[in-house]
């Protein structure tokens, strides 16, 4: 599955050395249809060697939505005066025969990517970054949707184009333990690279897949409930009646119960409450009005 197929398929001179010769032609004139990324470097320029092969993966990656001229300053001194080429190495975009971004310095692999996205964008392209999320955006929609296999697909095919998208990595782990294959998914969690391992859509999908995993050995709400109203102040009970809540999808009554729990005895069994809700709240998107009760309820008993 080619999720990057509407571009452009990249031609023979994508990425090119260029000279003060031929600078009109390679960047102003073949800028006025497509943008042009102008790559300033010398060869004794240490930062230069890193920028320039991650420019270079960027623009290859675009496929054919921007091309990009390399400048070595010492042989076009006339042009790196015209426009004030201070230091190096120095990037600029044109669009139209003008430059319309730019930067200086070393940059990480990110911001390279996210530079390329935005001067394809600004030329009324569209960048790589934006058909991925397109794409996530279509294959959380499946998710929600309960088709978790083409979701999984999808996700996948995503990871393919970009192997560190957190987004998709979550998401894969996501739609297998929506499909119930939750040694699947932890496997899939634990191969994911040490890039994107911390990042917040990973930790959620590491909270969701603890609940899961919960809610396997939850117990019956019913006898739970009536547990707890019998004895009150049974913690192991309450605690054991939130998670079968949650395995039911009574989100915001298990959180009620964790609260009272934490309420009651914010010490037992090691702070299992507190850390229980933050399993929860993890699992959940930052917004959700569950979270965001729920911390404020939390945090108003922590600091009374």
């Amino acid at each position: 599955m080619d999720l990057l197929n509407a571009a452009a398929s990249p031609d023979a001179d994508l990425i090119k050395d260029g000279t003060e010769a031929t600078f009109m032609a390679d960047v102003v004139e073949t800028s006025q249809e497509i943008p042009v990324i102008v790559d300033f470097w010398a060869p004794w320029c240490g930062p230069c060697k890193t920028l320039g092969p991650l420019l270079e993966e960027a623009v290859t990656a675009a496929k054919g939505a921007v091309k990009m001229v390399k400048i070595n300053v010492d042989e076009a001194q006339m042009i790196a005066a015209q426009l004030r080429i201070q230091s190096i190495p120095t990037v600029y975009a044109f669009f139209k025969g003008q430059p319309v971004d730019g930067f200086q310095g070393a940059q990480p692999g990110s911001e390279i990517k996210a530079f390329v996205d935005r001067v394809i964008e600004a030329a009324g392209g569209e960048s790589p970054g934006g058909q991925l999320d397109d794409a996530i955006a279509a294959a959380e929609e499946m998710l929600s949707e309960g088709a978790a296999s083409d979701a999984a697909q999808t996700f996948a095919a995503i990871l393919g184009e970009d192997p560190n998208h957190a987004g998709a990595y979550g998401g894969l782990v996501r739609a297998h333990i929506a499909a119930g294959d939750l040694e699947q998914a932890e496997a899939i969690l634990n191969g994911a690279p040490a890039e994107i391992s911390s990042s917040p859509e990973l930790e959620a999908a590491h909270a969701q897949l603890e609940l899961a995993k919960q809610a396997a050995d939850a117990g019956p709400v019913a006898e739970l409930t009536a547990a707890v109203e019998a004895e009150p102040d049974n913690h192991q009970a309450r605690f054991d009646l939130a998670q079968a809540l949650h395995a039911n999808g009574d989100v915001e009554e298990a959180v009620a119960q964790l609260l009272d729990l934490f309420r009651r005895d914010r010490e037992w069994n090691d702070g299992a409450a507190k850390t229980q809700l933050f399993t929860i709240f993890d699992a959940l998107k930052p917004n959700d009005p569950i979270v965001l009760n729920g911390r404020r309820k939390l945090s108003s008993m922590i600091f009374a």
